[in-house]
């Protein structure tokens, strides 16, 4: 059982702001971490591995630095990482994000065949849960996302059981392997690392592949590959709504409960005639 687990270094959107004159984020002094949804597939990786046995691979797509979130995994229980990291895969969007992925994922396959591939359900720093899907598509693996539990997992029949949390309900799907998987952040609670775990991750060499290894097309990586782009990043304005006061007394508070309704209707109005 081999599993692998895509991983990504994020800016901590709770500290991030955005420069009012050019419209961009403003990075200086913003720390990085793992991206939240990718500790759950993570944790859920190790869980297969606790149970089934077999290997954990973490890979992630970065600068230099993104070692760090492969160390974190590692220290969780993780064997081994790969970063991704060349000037050339700089500036990708999520279809040129996604084949950089897929086509490392098929280089670790040629000497060990890879059963599942776990991603986070998305990214904070994009929210565009394309990447996974965009992996699965591209390798030819079956898929199952919005995945917040595995049920059962056959590894004589190759086939796995999960459950998809949807907006209103759960779903309960078989698929065979290989297979991708993507995440939702509830899915459990990740493991925290041990003491001797972090000192080993720390002083773990992570071995980086640019595409002098991957022999990529230039043209479909990176910025150049990327047929989407970011125009701008804006916090939208937040409009002053109305307020109705009462002054305590019955009348008071009549009025301000009908005024709200009054508003309400007109709103309806406004609605149907935009819809017609």
């Amino acid at each position: 059982m081999h599993v692998i687990v895509c991983v990504k270094m994020v800016p901590d959107t709770t500290q991030v702001k955005i420069d009012p004159v050019t419209n961009t984020l403003v990075r200086e002094g913003v720390p990085f971490i793992m991206n939240p949804f990718d500790a759950p597939a993570v944790e859920e990786a190790l869980r297969i591995k606790d149970i089934y046995g077999g290997k954990v691979t973490v890979l992630s797509m970065g600068p230099p630095m993104a070692d760090a979130v492969i160390r974190k995994a590692i220290a969780m229980g993780a064997d081994d990482g790969i970063l991704l990291s060349d000037r050339v895969f700089g500036g990708a969007d999520t279809l040129a994000t996604s084949n950089v992925l897929a086509n490392a994922i098929l280089e670790i396959s040629k000497k060990e065949p890879v059963d599942i591939i776990i991603c986070g359900k998305q990214t904070i720093d994009g929210d565009t849960a394309q990447v996974g899907p965009g992996i699965a598509t591209r390798l030819g693996f079956n898929q199952a996302t919005l995945v917040d539990k595995i049920v059962s997992l056959d590894l004589t029949k190759k086939r796995i059981v999960v459950r998809r949390k949807l907006e209103d309900w759960f779903e309960i799907i078989e698929t065979s392997l290989p297979s991708l998987l993507t995440i939702e952040k509830d899915a459990n609670r990740p493991r925290y690392p041990s003491v001797p775990r972090r000192i080993y991750a720390e002083g773990l060499s992570i071995p980086i592949w640019n595409n002098y290894f991957l022999k990529l097309d230039p043209n479909t990586i990176g910025l150049t590959g990327s047929p989407t782009t970011v125009k701008r990043i804006f916090a939208p304005e937040k409009q002053k709504g109305e307020i109705f006061e009462g002054n305590g007394d019955g009348n008071g508070t009549c009025f301000a409960v009908e005024m709200i309704l009054k508003n309400l209707e007109n709103w309806k109005i406004i609605r149907s005639t935009q819809n017609v």
